[in-house]
Protein backbone atom coordinates (compact mmCIF):
# COMPACT_ATOMS: atom_id res chain seq x y z
CA UNK A 1 0.00 0.00 0.00
CA UNK A 2 1.41 3.35 -0.98
CA UNK A 3 -0.63 6.08 0.65
CA UNK A 4 0.13 9.73 0.19
CA UNK A 5 2.17 9.96 3.38
CA UNK A 6 4.44 7.05 2.45
CA UNK A 7 5.05 8.46 -1.00
CA UNK A 8 5.87 11.89 0.39
CA UNK A 9 8.22 10.42 2.97
CA UNK A 10 10.10 8.33 0.42
CA UNK A 11 10.52 11.26 -1.93
CA UNK A 12 12.05 13.37 0.85
CA UNK A 13 14.60 10.89 2.23
CA UNK A 14 17.25 12.62 0.12
CA UNK A 15 17.31 15.62 2.47
CA UNK A 16 20.37 15.89 4.68
CA UNK A 17 21.28 18.48 7.26
CA UNK A 18 23.70 20.09 4.83
CA UNK A 19 21.02 20.53 2.19
CA UNK A 20 18.77 21.94 4.88
CA UNK A 21 21.38 24.36 6.13
CA UNK A 22 21.82 26.03 2.75
CA UNK A 23 18.18 25.90 1.73
CA UNK A 24 16.90 28.99 3.52
CA UNK A 25 16.39 31.15 0.46
CA UNK A 26 14.78 28.27 -1.42
CA UNK A 27 12.30 27.80 1.40
CA UNK A 28 11.38 31.47 1.29
CA UNK A 29 10.98 31.31 -2.45
CA UNK A 30 8.70 28.32 -1.93
CA UNK A 31 6.59 30.38 0.43
CA UNK A 32 6.27 33.08 -2.23
CA UNK A 33 5.24 30.57 -4.89
CA UNK A 34 2.94 28.47 -2.75
CA UNK A 35 1.35 31.08 -0.55
CA UNK A 36 1.62 34.14 -2.77
CA UNK A 37 1.51 36.49 0.18
CA UNK A 38 5.05 37.84 0.44
CA UNK A 39 5.25 41.39 1.72
CA UNK A 40 6.46 43.71 -0.99
CA UNK A 41 8.88 45.71 1.09
CA UNK A 42 11.31 47.50 -1.26
CA UNK A 43 13.82 47.79 1.59
CA UNK A 44 13.74 44.07 2.45
CA UNK A 45 12.87 41.75 -0.40
CA UNK A 46 13.39 38.71 1.84
CA UNK A 47 10.73 39.82 4.32
CA UNK A 48 7.74 37.56 4.85
CA UNK A 49 4.72 38.44 6.94
CA UNK A 50 4.84 36.11 9.97
CA UNK A 51 1.12 35.42 9.64
CA UNK A 52 1.80 33.72 6.29
CA UNK A 53 4.47 31.50 7.81
CA UNK A 54 2.24 30.70 10.79
CA UNK A 55 -0.47 29.40 8.48
CA UNK A 56 2.05 27.38 6.47
CA UNK A 57 3.74 25.81 9.50
CA UNK A 58 0.45 25.05 11.25
CA UNK A 59 -1.01 23.33 8.22
CA UNK A 60 2.12 21.19 7.91
CA UNK A 61 2.45 20.28 11.57
CA UNK A 62 -1.14 19.22 12.19
CA UNK A 63 -1.64 16.77 9.32
CA UNK A 64 -2.68 13.19 10.09
CA UNK A 65 0.11 10.61 10.07
CA UNK A 66 -1.32 7.31 8.82
CA UNK A 67 1.82 5.19 9.26
CA UNK A 68 1.36 5.04 13.02
CA UNK A 69 -1.99 3.31 12.53
CA UNK A 70 -0.15 0.18 11.32
CA UNK A 71 2.64 0.26 13.90
CA UNK A 72 0.09 0.78 16.68
CA UNK A 73 -2.00 -2.22 15.56
CA UNK A 74 -5.07 -0.19 14.58
CA UNK A 75 -5.13 -0.88 10.82
CA UNK A 76 -3.77 -3.46 8.40
CA UNK A 77 -3.02 -3.51 4.67
CA UNK A 78 -4.13 -6.28 2.33
CA UNK A 79 -2.47 -5.43 -0.98
CA UNK A 80 1.17 -5.87 0.02
CA UNK A 81 3.52 -5.99 2.99
CA UNK A 82 3.41 -2.70 4.87
CA UNK A 83 6.73 -2.02 6.59
CA UNK A 84 5.05 -0.35 9.57
CA UNK A 85 2.57 -3.17 10.12
CA UNK A 86 5.34 -5.77 10.14
CA UNK A 87 7.76 -3.64 12.17
CA UNK A 88 10.35 -3.58 9.39
CA UNK A 89 10.95 0.10 8.84
CA UNK A 90 14.41 1.45 8.18
CA UNK A 91 15.63 5.04 7.75
CA UNK A 92 13.50 8.16 7.91
CA UNK A 93 13.83 11.71 6.63
CA UNK A 94 15.14 15.00 8.00
CA UNK A 95 12.78 16.93 5.71
CA UNK A 96 11.04 18.50 8.72
CA UNK A 97 14.13 20.72 9.15
CA UNK A 98 13.23 22.50 5.92
CA UNK A 99 9.49 22.06 5.86
CA UNK A 100 8.88 23.00 9.48
CA UNK A 101 11.83 24.20 11.52
CA UNK A 102 13.40 26.58 9.00
CA UNK A 103 10.07 28.27 8.34
CA UNK A 104 9.38 28.44 12.07
CA UNK A 105 12.72 30.13 12.68
CA UNK A 106 11.99 32.58 9.86
CA UNK A 107 8.61 33.37 11.41
CA UNK A 108 10.31 34.14 14.70
CA UNK A 109 12.85 36.39 12.97
CA UNK A 110 10.06 38.30 11.22
CA UNK A 111 8.18 38.58 14.52
CA UNK A 112 11.19 40.32 16.07
CA UNK A 113 11.14 42.92 13.29
CA UNK A 114 7.60 43.94 14.20
CA UNK A 115 8.08 43.33 17.95
CA UNK A 116 5.29 40.75 18.15
CA UNK A 117 6.00 38.42 21.07
CA UNK A 118 3.13 36.07 20.31
CA UNK A 119 4.58 34.88 17.00
CA UNK A 120 7.86 34.31 18.84
CA UNK A 121 6.07 32.31 21.54
CA UNK A 122 4.18 30.19 19.03
CA UNK A 123 7.43 29.72 17.14
CA UNK A 124 9.02 28.32 20.29
CA UNK A 125 6.09 25.92 20.61
CA UNK A 126 6.58 24.68 17.05
CA UNK A 127 10.32 24.35 17.53
CA UNK A 128 9.66 22.26 20.64
CA UNK A 129 7.05 20.19 18.82
CA UNK A 130 9.30 19.45 15.84
CA UNK A 131 12.46 18.73 17.84
CA UNK A 132 10.52 16.56 20.31
CA UNK A 133 9.20 14.36 17.52
CA UNK A 134 12.52 14.24 15.68
CA UNK A 135 14.41 13.17 18.78
CA UNK A 136 11.86 10.47 19.62
CA UNK A 137 12.21 9.21 16.07
CA UNK A 138 16.03 9.04 15.97
CA UNK A 139 17.69 9.80 19.32
CA UNK A 140 20.41 12.48 19.19
CA UNK A 141 19.74 15.14 16.54
CA UNK A 142 21.09 18.53 15.47
CA UNK A 143 19.43 21.04 17.81
CA UNK A 144 21.61 23.88 19.10
CA UNK A 145 23.24 24.35 15.67
CA UNK A 146 20.19 23.44 13.56
CA UNK A 147 18.69 25.84 10.98
CA UNK A 148 21.73 28.14 11.14
CA UNK A 149 22.85 27.98 7.53
CA UNK A 150 22.77 31.77 7.29
CA UNK A 151 25.39 31.80 10.06
CA UNK A 152 27.58 29.46 8.03
CA UNK A 153 26.84 26.26 9.95
CA UNK A 154 26.32 23.73 7.16
CA UNK A 155 27.32 20.64 9.14
CA UNK A 156 25.70 21.01 12.56
CA UNK A 157 26.70 18.89 15.50
CA UNK A 158 24.31 16.37 17.01
CA UNK A 159 23.05 17.09 20.53
CA UNK A 160 22.22 14.35 23.01
CA UNK A 161 18.59 13.44 23.52
CA UNK A 162 18.75 14.79 27.07
CA UNK A 163 20.08 18.12 25.79
CA UNK A 164 17.29 18.33 23.23
CA UNK A 165 14.49 17.49 25.66
CA UNK A 166 15.78 19.82 28.38
CA UNK A 167 16.26 22.54 25.79
CA UNK A 168 12.74 22.38 24.40
CA UNK A 169 11.31 22.39 27.93
CA UNK A 170 13.14 25.66 28.50
CA UNK A 171 11.89 27.01 25.17
CA UNK A 172 8.32 26.22 26.16
CA UNK A 173 8.79 27.94 29.51
CA UNK A 174 9.99 30.99 27.60
CA UNK A 175 6.99 30.70 25.28
CA UNK A 176 4.63 30.67 28.26
CA UNK A 177 6.27 33.84 29.58
CA UNK A 178 6.09 35.58 26.18
CA UNK A 179 2.48 34.87 25.21
CA UNK A 180 0.24 37.85 25.88
CA UNK A 181 -3.20 39.32 25.22
CA UNK A 182 -1.94 42.43 23.42
CA UNK A 183 0.03 41.31 20.36
CA UNK A 184 -2.30 40.37 17.53
CA UNK A 185 -2.06 36.88 16.04
CA UNK A 186 -3.13 36.72 12.40
CA UNK A 187 -2.97 33.74 10.07
CA UNK A 188 -3.86 31.45 12.98
CA UNK A 189 -5.79 28.46 11.65
CA UNK A 190 -5.55 26.63 14.99
CA UNK A 191 -6.97 29.05 17.57
CA UNK A 192 -8.10 32.00 15.45
CA UNK A 193 -5.79 34.40 17.24
CA UNK A 194 -6.72 33.40 20.81
CA UNK A 195 -3.48 33.77 22.79
CA UNK A 196 -5.00 32.25 25.93
CA UNK A 197 -5.61 28.96 24.11
CA UNK A 198 -2.06 28.92 22.79
CA UNK A 199 -0.86 29.38 26.38
CA UNK A 200 -2.89 26.35 27.45
CA UNK A 201 -1.47 24.25 24.63
CA UNK A 202 2.10 25.35 25.39
CA UNK A 203 1.82 24.36 29.06
CA UNK A 204 -0.05 21.15 28.33
CA UNK A 205 2.70 20.19 25.88
CA UNK A 206 5.29 20.76 28.62
CA UNK A 207 3.49 18.06 30.61
CA UNK A 208 3.45 15.78 27.56
CA UNK A 209 7.22 16.00 27.25
CA UNK A 210 7.72 15.30 30.95
CA UNK A 211 5.42 12.26 31.06
CA UNK A 212 7.13 10.89 27.95
CA UNK A 213 10.37 10.98 29.95
CA UNK A 214 8.77 8.83 32.69
CA UNK A 215 11.67 6.36 32.72
CA UNK A 216 14.01 9.15 33.82
CA UNK A 217 14.26 11.05 37.11
CA UNK A 218 16.04 14.14 35.85
CA UNK A 219 16.28 15.96 32.55
CA UNK A 220 19.19 18.35 32.46
CA UNK A 221 18.61 20.65 35.44
CA UNK A 222 14.96 19.60 35.73
CA UNK A 223 13.64 17.12 38.26
CA UNK A 224 10.92 15.59 36.11
CA UNK A 225 8.29 14.87 38.77
CA UNK A 226 8.82 18.21 40.53
CA UNK A 227 8.67 20.18 37.29
CA UNK A 228 5.50 18.35 36.30
CA UNK A 229 3.84 19.15 39.63
CA UNK A 230 4.88 22.79 39.41
CA UNK A 231 3.40 23.26 35.93
CA UNK A 232 0.25 21.28 36.70
CA UNK A 233 -0.33 23.27 39.87
CA UNK A 234 0.36 26.78 38.65
CA UNK A 235 -0.02 27.15 34.89
CA UNK A 236 -2.97 27.49 32.52
CA UNK A 237 -3.89 24.12 30.99
CA UNK A 238 -6.58 22.83 28.63
CA UNK A 239 -9.98 22.51 30.31
CA UNK A 240 -12.26 21.17 27.53
CA UNK A 241 -12.19 19.88 23.96
CA UNK A 242 -12.59 23.48 22.79
CA UNK A 243 -8.94 23.91 23.86
CA UNK A 244 -7.70 21.00 21.71
CA UNK A 245 -4.56 21.74 19.72
CA UNK A 246 -6.17 20.70 16.47
CA UNK A 247 -6.57 21.64 12.82
CA UNK A 248 -10.11 21.84 11.48
CA UNK A 249 -10.36 20.97 7.80
CA UNK A 250 -12.37 22.79 5.13
CA UNK A 251 -13.82 21.66 1.82
CA UNK A 252 -11.44 23.77 -0.23
CA UNK A 253 -8.25 23.17 -2.18
CA UNK A 254 -5.26 22.32 0.06
CA UNK A 255 -7.50 22.43 3.15
CA UNK A 256 -9.27 19.07 3.03
CA UNK A 257 -8.80 16.16 5.43
CA UNK A 258 -5.40 14.52 4.98
CA UNK A 259 -6.78 11.17 3.81
CA UNK A 260 -9.60 12.54 1.67
CA UNK A 261 -9.85 10.69 -1.66
CA UNK A 262 -6.95 8.41 -0.66
CA UNK A 263 -7.23 5.38 -2.92
CA UNK A 264 -5.62 3.00 -0.42
CA UNK A 265 -8.15 3.89 2.24
CA UNK A 266 -10.92 3.18 -0.20
CA UNK A 267 -9.60 -0.16 -1.44
CA UNK A 268 -7.09 -2.06 0.68
CA UNK A 269 -7.06 -0.72 4.24
CA UNK A 270 -8.92 -2.62 6.94
CA UNK A 271 -9.21 -2.64 10.69
CA UNK A 272 -6.89 -4.65 12.93
CA UNK A 273 -8.63 -7.17 15.17
CA UNK A 274 -6.52 -6.16 18.16
CA UNK A 275 -7.90 -2.62 18.06
CA UNK A 276 -11.49 -3.60 17.25
CA UNK A 277 -11.63 -6.23 19.98
CA UNK A 278 -10.85 -3.68 22.71
CA UNK A 279 -14.05 -1.85 21.77
CA UNK A 280 -16.15 -4.97 21.31
CA UNK A 281 -15.15 -6.30 24.72
CA UNK A 282 -16.20 -3.01 26.34
CA UNK A 283 -19.32 -2.49 24.18
CA UNK A 284 -17.79 0.86 23.23
CA UNK A 285 -19.75 2.66 20.47
CA UNK A 286 -16.76 4.72 19.36
CA UNK A 287 -15.96 1.63 17.32
CA UNK A 288 -18.81 2.45 14.93
CA UNK A 289 -17.18 5.81 14.11
CA UNK A 290 -13.84 4.18 13.22
CA UNK A 291 -14.87 1.03 11.38
CA UNK A 292 -17.37 -0.10 8.78
CA UNK A 293 -19.49 -3.19 9.12
CA UNK A 294 -18.26 -6.36 7.46
CA UNK A 295 -19.81 -7.05 4.07
CA UNK A 296 -21.55 -10.11 5.56
CA UNK A 297 -23.12 -7.99 8.31
CA UNK A 298 -24.39 -5.44 5.80
CA UNK A 299 -25.87 -8.15 3.59
CA UNK A 300 -27.54 -9.70 6.65
CA UNK A 301 -29.11 -6.34 7.48
CA UNK A 302 -27.52 -6.07 10.92
CA UNK A 303 -27.89 -2.68 12.66
CA UNK A 304 -24.83 -0.44 12.60
CA UNK A 305 -24.72 -0.70 16.40
CA UNK A 306 -24.50 -4.52 16.43
CA UNK A 307 -20.98 -5.29 17.65
CA UNK A 308 -21.06 -8.72 16.02
CA UNK A 309 -21.05 -6.97 12.64
CA UNK A 310 -17.44 -5.86 13.05
CA UNK A 311 -14.28 -7.90 12.62
CA UNK A 312 -10.63 -7.14 12.01
CA UNK A 313 -7.60 -8.82 10.52
CA UNK A 314 -4.57 -10.02 12.45
CA UNK A 315 -1.73 -7.48 12.14
CA UNK A 316 0.85 -10.25 12.63
CA UNK A 317 -0.55 -12.51 9.89
CA UNK A 318 0.54 -12.30 6.27
CA UNK A 319 -1.31 -9.81 4.15
CA UNK A 320 -2.50 -12.66 1.93
CA UNK A 321 -4.14 -14.38 4.91
CA UNK A 322 -5.93 -11.18 5.80
CA UNK A 323 -6.96 -10.72 2.17
CA UNK A 324 -8.77 -14.05 2.49
CA UNK A 325 -11.04 -12.42 5.06
CA UNK A 326 -12.19 -10.04 2.35
CA UNK A 327 -13.25 -12.96 0.19
CA UNK A 328 -15.07 -14.38 3.21
CA UNK A 329 -16.80 -10.99 3.71
CA UNK A 330 -15.66 -11.05 7.32
CA UNK A 331 -13.42 -8.02 7.80
CA UNK A 332 -14.23 -4.36 8.47
CA UNK A 333 -12.85 -1.56 6.33
CA UNK A 334 -11.95 1.78 7.81
CA UNK A 335 -15.11 3.90 8.15
CA UNK A 336 -15.54 5.67 4.83
CA UNK A 337 -15.73 9.11 6.45
CA UNK A 338 -11.92 9.00 6.65
CA UNK A 339 -11.58 9.08 2.86
CA UNK A 340 -14.95 10.38 1.62
CA UNK A 341 -15.58 13.33 3.96
CA UNK A 342 -13.39 16.32 3.00
CA UNK A 343 -13.72 17.84 6.48
CA UNK A 344 -14.18 14.71 8.62
CA UNK A 345 -12.84 15.38 12.13
CA UNK A 346 -10.10 17.78 13.27
CA UNK A 347 -6.56 16.45 13.58
CA UNK A 348 -4.85 17.09 16.91
CA UNK A 349 -1.22 17.16 17.97
CA UNK A 350 -2.46 17.32 21.56
CA UNK A 351 -5.99 17.25 22.91
CA UNK A 352 -7.77 17.82 26.20
CA UNK A 353 -8.49 14.06 26.57
CA UNK A 354 -4.77 13.37 26.12
CA UNK A 355 -3.91 15.95 28.78
CA UNK A 356 -6.33 14.38 31.24
CA UNK A 357 -4.80 10.95 30.62
CA UNK A 358 -1.36 12.47 31.23
CA UNK A 359 -2.58 13.95 34.53
CA UNK A 360 -4.14 10.60 35.46
CA UNK A 361 -0.84 8.83 34.84
CA UNK A 362 1.05 11.45 36.84
CA UNK A 363 -1.38 11.03 39.76
CA UNK A 364 -1.03 7.25 39.57
CA UNK A 365 2.76 7.60 39.70
CA UNK A 366 2.54 10.01 42.66
CA UNK A 367 3.90 13.00 40.76
CA UNK A 368 0.85 15.08 41.66
CA UNK A 369 -1.48 14.79 44.63
CA UNK A 370 -4.98 13.41 44.56
CA UNK A 371 -6.74 10.55 42.86
CA UNK A 372 -6.15 9.68 39.22
CA UNK A 373 -9.78 8.66 38.78
CA UNK A 374 -11.28 12.14 38.12
CA UNK A 375 -8.68 12.78 35.41
CA UNK A 376 -9.22 9.34 33.89
CA UNK A 377 -13.00 9.78 33.89
CA UNK A 378 -12.73 13.29 32.44
CA UNK A 379 -10.50 12.00 29.65
CA UNK A 380 -12.92 9.26 28.64
CA UNK A 381 -15.92 11.59 28.79
CA UNK A 382 -14.09 14.19 26.69
CA UNK A 383 -13.22 11.59 24.06
CA UNK A 384 -16.89 10.66 23.67
CA UNK A 385 -17.75 14.36 23.53
CA UNK A 386 -15.25 14.83 20.70
CA UNK A 387 -16.83 12.15 18.52
CA UNK A 388 -20.36 13.20 19.38
CA UNK A 389 -19.40 16.72 18.31
CA UNK A 390 -17.52 16.05 15.08
CA UNK A 391 -18.85 12.81 13.60
CA UNK A 392 -21.76 13.38 11.23
CA UNK A 393 -25.13 12.11 12.54
CA UNK A 394 -23.74 10.93 15.89
CA UNK A 395 -27.16 9.74 17.03
CA UNK A 396 -26.89 6.68 14.81
CA UNK A 397 -23.88 5.56 16.85
CA UNK A 398 -24.46 6.91 20.37
CA UNK A 399 -28.24 6.85 20.88
CA UNK A 400 -29.00 5.49 24.34
CA UNK A 401 -25.36 5.39 25.38
CA UNK A 402 -24.58 6.42 28.97
CA UNK A 403 -20.94 7.32 29.54
CA UNK A 404 -21.29 7.02 33.34
CA UNK A 405 -22.49 3.43 33.01
CA UNK A 406 -19.58 2.80 30.65
CA UNK A 407 -17.10 4.18 33.21
CA UNK A 408 -18.54 1.86 35.85
CA UNK A 409 -18.26 -1.29 33.71
CA UNK A 410 -15.69 -3.92 34.83
CA UNK A 411 -13.16 -3.48 32.00
CA UNK A 412 -13.28 0.33 32.20
CA UNK A 413 -13.75 1.34 35.84
CA UNK A 414 -10.68 2.91 37.46
CA UNK A 415 -9.86 1.89 41.04
CA UNK A 416 -7.19 3.71 43.03
CA UNK A 417 -6.74 0.60 45.20
CA UNK A 418 -5.52 -1.55 42.30
CA UNK A 419 -1.78 -2.26 41.88
CA UNK A 420 0.07 0.47 39.98
CA UNK A 421 0.65 -1.66 36.88
CA UNK A 422 -3.07 -2.45 36.65
CA UNK A 423 -3.91 1.22 36.94
CA UNK A 424 -1.34 2.19 34.32
CA UNK A 425 -2.70 -0.45 31.97
CA UNK A 426 -6.23 0.97 32.38
CA UNK A 427 -5.03 4.50 31.68
CA UNK A 428 -2.82 3.63 28.71
CA UNK A 429 -5.44 1.35 27.13
CA UNK A 430 -8.14 4.00 27.23
CA UNK A 431 -5.65 6.63 26.04
CA UNK A 432 -4.76 4.37 23.13
CA UNK A 433 -8.44 3.98 22.29
CA UNK A 434 -8.73 7.76 21.74
CA UNK A 435 -5.90 7.96 19.20
CA UNK A 436 -7.28 6.53 15.97
CA UNK A 437 -5.85 8.98 13.41
CA UNK A 438 -5.03 11.39 16.24
CA UNK A 439 -1.87 12.66 17.96
CA UNK A 440 0.39 11.10 15.33
CA UNK A 441 2.92 8.62 16.82
CA UNK A 442 2.02 9.21 20.49
CA UNK A 443 0.31 5.83 20.96
CA UNK A 444 3.39 3.97 19.73
CA UNK A 445 5.77 5.93 21.94
CA UNK A 446 3.48 5.33 24.94
CA UNK A 447 3.69 1.61 24.19
CA UNK A 448 7.49 1.71 24.03
CA UNK A 449 7.82 3.38 27.43
CA UNK A 450 5.02 1.59 29.33
CA UNK A 451 4.37 -1.70 27.51
CA UNK A 452 0.64 -0.84 27.40
CA UNK A 453 -1.47 -1.82 25.72
CA UNK A 454 0.35 -5.06 24.93
CA UNK A 455 0.67 -5.06 21.14
CA UNK A 456 0.64 -8.40 19.31
CA UNK A 457 3.94 -9.05 17.54
CA UNK A 458 5.12 -11.75 15.16
CA UNK A 459 7.22 -14.50 16.74
CA UNK A 460 10.84 -13.42 16.78
CA UNK A 461 10.02 -9.79 15.87
CA UNK A 462 10.44 -7.00 18.42
CA UNK A 463 8.96 -3.53 18.24
CA UNK A 464 11.56 -1.09 16.87
CA UNK A 465 12.77 1.62 19.25
CA UNK A 466 13.69 4.16 16.57
CA UNK A 467 14.34 4.91 12.90
CA UNK A 468 17.74 4.86 11.22
CA UNK A 469 19.24 8.22 10.28
CA UNK A 470 18.78 9.45 6.69
CA UNK A 471 21.25 7.96 4.22
CA UNK A 472 22.20 11.42 3.00
CA UNK A 473 23.60 12.28 6.42
CA UNK A 474 26.34 9.70 5.87
CA UNK A 475 27.49 11.68 2.84
CA UNK A 476 27.02 15.27 3.97
CA UNK A 477 27.40 15.27 7.75
CA UNK A 478 29.15 11.97 8.41
CA UNK A 479 31.66 13.13 11.03
CA UNK A 480 28.98 14.51 13.33
CA UNK A 481 26.62 11.62 12.63
CA UNK A 482 29.25 8.98 13.41
CA UNK A 483 30.17 10.76 16.64
CA UNK A 484 26.49 10.73 17.66
CA UNK A 485 26.15 7.04 16.80
CA UNK A 486 29.24 6.16 18.81
CA UNK A 487 27.99 8.10 21.84
CA UNK A 488 24.49 6.58 21.74
CA UNK A 489 24.54 3.15 20.18
CA UNK A 490 28.15 1.99 20.07
CA UNK A 491 28.29 3.04 16.43
CA UNK A 492 25.30 0.90 15.39
CA UNK A 493 22.54 2.62 13.46
CA UNK A 494 19.66 0.17 13.59
CA UNK A 495 16.01 0.21 14.57
CA UNK A 496 16.55 -2.00 17.63
CA UNK A 497 19.14 0.31 19.23
CA UNK A 498 17.54 1.69 22.40
CA UNK A 499 17.70 5.50 22.72
CA UNK A 500 18.38 7.34 25.97
CA UNK A 501 14.76 8.11 26.82
CA UNK A 502 13.90 4.39 27.01
CA UNK A 503 16.91 3.31 29.06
Amino acid sequence: MKNNINVAAKSLKKFSIKTIAVAGLLVLASCETDLDKINENPNDQASVDPKVLLTYVSKDAFQVNGDNMYASRMMIGTDGENTYQYMKWNDASFEVYTKGILNTVKMMQEAEKINNKNYSAIGKFYRAYYFFNLSLKFGSIPYTEAAKGEAGITQPKYDSQETVMAGILSELKEANDLINANDKIEGDIIYNGDASKWKKLINSFRLKILITMSKKTTLGSYNIANEFASIAGSQALMTSISDNGELKFADAADSRYTMFNNSGYGSSLYMADYFINLFKARQDPRLFTFAAQTTAAKEAGKPITDFTGYNGGNPTSSYSDNAALITAKNISKVNDRFYKDPTNEPSSVMSYPELEFILAEAAARGWISGSAKPHYDNAVKASFSFYQTYVKNPGQYFSGFDVNQYLASPLVVYNDADPLQNRLEKIMTQKYMTMFHQSQWTSYYDYLRTGYPNYPLQTGVSAPFRFRYPQAEYSYNSTNLKAALAAQYGGNDNINSKPWWLQ
